[in-house]
């Protein structure tokens, strides 16, 4: 038994298809059931049951998982051990976040980190669901809600300001209704965070034109002249193209918070990387 078809087969468990398994380690399908095929030769048992729905743990299967799981953390926790006893600036460093804040905030900050130290290879993975820190999915993760994970350091970062953006070219909406005016918002599943449920309050007659879960994507509707959207001010205020409109309140704001697994506390390419992100966009006493 290979501890790489250990990885398959979690990957697998977790997507519920070959298909989203190979999305997720990035190989092909076919690579995944050959892996699959081999690992139940391996141990004697069928793993999973193919239904409608997708893959189905097998009694076996369930078994294979308690323990695969328990592997995966004491690999993962190895790895994490090591990274963090290494001190000198260079290696990879994986840092995830928002596009927006992706593109606007950090790439400019990693420009200047490694003009400093140009041994760090930073990867930064633009995305809206949550990161596994534990899993060493990221090294370093930046986002707008608190980390609740045990083994997680945070720390506050900065305050995010919001304002109602459009084109020059559009009209402002009718006060105290929205009437006419078209909605540039966030998809139905991030509806309910507060500038999406604050926009749809002081509008409600307002309609959706366009709806994502990308602020750049938002950004770029509203600067060509599809409707009124709230946007950080840190992304609205950079393009040309739009202009700030009072509705007579502001939108609420949102704190940015950053996080790292605490076993990579010491390692040393991700402390100055931090050092770095605070000494210019952040608050050094911020500490959370």
């Amino acid at each position: 038994m290979e501890w790489s078809d250990l990885k398959i087969f979690l990957a697998i468990v977790r997507a519920g298809t070959l298909g989203g398994a190979a999305r997720l380690t990035g190989q092909t399908q076919p690579t995944m059931g050959r892996r699959l095929r081999a690992l139940e030769a391996a141990i004697g048992h069928t793993l999973f049951q193919r239904t409608s729905d997708g893959l189905v743990l097998t009694d076996a299967g369930s078994t294979v998982l308690s323990h695969a799981v328990r592997v995966e953390e004491d690999m993962l926790a190895l790895e994490r051990a090591l990274a963090g006893r290494a001190g000198v600036l260079e290696g990879l460093l994986r840092i995830s976040s928002s596009d927006w804040f992706g593109a606007h905030v950090l790439s400019p900050l990693i420009a200047t980190f490694r003009q400093i130290h140009p041994g760090v290879s930073v990867e930064l993975v633009t995305d809206s669901r949550l990161f596994n820190l534990a899993r060493r999915e990221a090294d370093l993760v930046f986002r707008i809600t608190p980390f609740d994970e045990p083994d997680i350091v945070q720390r506050r970062l900065m305050r995010l300001d919001y304002a109602v953006y459009t084109a020059p070219q559009v009209p402002e909406p009718v006060a105290g209704d929205g009437s006419g005016c078209v909605l540039i918002t966030m998809d139905s599943a991030f509806a309910d965070i507060p500038d999406a449920q604050w926009l749809r309050r002081l509008l409600p007659r307002a309609r959706v034109g366009f709806a994502s879960n990308s602020r750049e994507a938002q950004a770029t509707q509203c600067s060509a002249g599809a409707g009124v959207a709230v946007l950080p001010c840190l992304l609205g205020d950079r393009m040309l193209q739009l202009r700030r409109i009072d509705l007579g309140e502001t939108p609420p704001g949102r704190e940015v918070f950053v996080g790292y697994h605490r076993d990579l506390r010491h390692l040393a390419r991700l402390r100055a990387f931090i050092d770095h992100v605070f000494a210019r966009a952040g608050n050094e006493d911020s500490a959370y």
